[in-house]
């Protein structure tokens, strides 16, 4: 799989950073979803003001790596682009390192300690995804926790659904700076996704803020 793709990003017409170029709004405006089973999403569309922007110098600079799984007996293709930020690693955009700050100051109290690792997804086109899994390598298998969505790109669908199967399935498109938020006991209730699409779909970059020691 090459780590380089034509990207051809539909520009929103509501999102001029201007010359300072990308740039956070406030939190104020998160929209808190309860799921049930002890487990909620908090929703802020539009969070980073210059998402385009953005998108376009992760996808040009972010040193991305294609990745091949051992799945049902045979290696295949991660169908997605990856990379990953240590918490002693520099954000690969000023603006990733005070979103992770903010997001870390906001959500001090239901965490208890801050966000300390990036780890970036390039979803191309409609053939890129990501199954249906919870972020339960580490402590998100034990223990209630956090971890941050924020969108760049396209907007893409991501559902969520409880653990095993089932419904409800909530769905929400995220793109164009869109910020998303699992907590509670998600990752161990839950399982979220961003499923395939045939239909004509630009590319898409997630940025996932997660504390100490879950993956």
């Amino acid at each position: 799989m090459s780590t380089t793709a034509a990207v051809h990003l539909q520009p929103s017409l509501f999102d001029d950073p201007g010359p300072a170029g990308p740039a956070l709004g406030p939190l104020a405006g998160v929209r808190r979803e309860v799921l049930g089973a002890g487990a909620w999403v908090d929703v802020l569309p539009g969070w980073l003001h210059g998402a385009d922007r953005l998108f376009e110098q992760l996808a040009a600079e972010v040193p991305w790596r294609a990745e091949r799984r051992e799945m049902y007996e045979r290696t295949v293709d991660v169908p997605r682009l990856l990379a990953s930020y240590r918490e002693e690693d520099a954000p690969p955009h000023p603006v990733l390192g005070a979103a992770r700050t903010a997001l870390s100051t906001y959500y001090r109290r239901e965490l208890g300690e801050p966000f300390r690792t990036l780890g970036l997804c390039y979803y191309r086109d409609g053939r890129d995804s990501v199954a249906w899994h919870g972020d339960r390598i580490g402590r998100g298998a034990r223990e209630d926790t956090l971890v941050a969505i924020l969108s760049v790109g396209e907007p893409r669908a991501l559902l969520l659904r409880p653990r095993g199967g089932g419904v409800p399935v909530v769905r929400h498109r995220l793109g164009h700076g869109d910020l998303l938020v699992m907590g509670g006991s998600c990752q161990r209730t839950w399982e979220h996704a961003v499923p395939k699409t045939a239909r004509p779909t630009g590319p898409r970059i997630s940025v996932q803020f997660r504390p100490r020691g879950v993956a």
